[in-house]
């Protein structure tokens, strides 16, 4: 398995699509809006959404160790409109060698991943900021993901920490790449040609 990580709107999704491998989507293990242990923005009312709290990670790995022992299992369906679980599905990989788990908290389950042998390789996609601000935010706004004032909000946050995510995710042991470089190391994990991840060296 090789895990997708990089900023939100990043073009991971996008870049998943073109490998042509099944793809695992990782921010549908999001917590629920109502759940208590949900994080806020510093100084703000906001569910801080890119905080690593505000997902189960536990219930992740659960599935992609799932899916690299028996080809198969069953992933929640998540609305970010409305922040909750809508339904379950399952997700078969049949006997393809390789499949792409990506989301913006991949890099946080690399270590796990990697002490579990079903780690390939691992990614972080990365570019200009202003680039995943406009792509983000459109995306977002086209499918209405949440309230204009919250998606400008985030989005001007986001902009302002994307070196420091990628040098966080890179540190969680996320190699960081351009897009071009990414779908080269996909190919060569779907050979066979695993790089995996350098150990973790830390969460700052």
């Amino acid at each position: 398995m090789v895990l997708l990580a990089g900023p939100s709107g990043s073009g991971k999704s996008s870049l998943a699509a073109r490998t042509d491998l099944p793809v695992l989507r990782l921010d549908d293990f999001y917590k629920e809006g109502d759940d208590p242990t949900l994080p806020l923005v510093p100084g703000s009312t906001d569910i801080d959404w890119d905080s690593a709290q505000s997902w189960d990670a536990d219930a992740a790995v659960a599935a992609i160790v799932e899916l690299c022992r028996t080809g198969r299992t069953h992933v929640p369906v998540y609305d970010i409109a409305t922040s909750s679980r809508v339904d379950r599905e399952a997700l078969h990989i049949e006997r393809t060698p390789l499949f792409v788990a990506e989301g913006i908290f991949a890099a946080d389950i690399v270590e796990r991943c990697q002490k579990l042998g079903v780690l390939a390789d691992a990614l972080c996609l990365r570019g200009r900021p202003t680039t995943t601000f406009r792509r983000r935010l459109l995306r977002d706004l086209r499918e209405g993901r949440k309230s204009v004032p919250f998606l400008l909000r985030r989005g001007w946050r986001l902009m302002r920490a994307e070196r420091r995510i990628v040098a966080r995710q890179t540190a969680l042991g996320a190699h960081p790449c351009g897009k071009e470089e990414a779908l080269g190391r996909l190919a060569a994990a779907a050979a066979g040609r695993c790089r995996r991840a350098p150990a973790a060296r830390g969460t700052a």
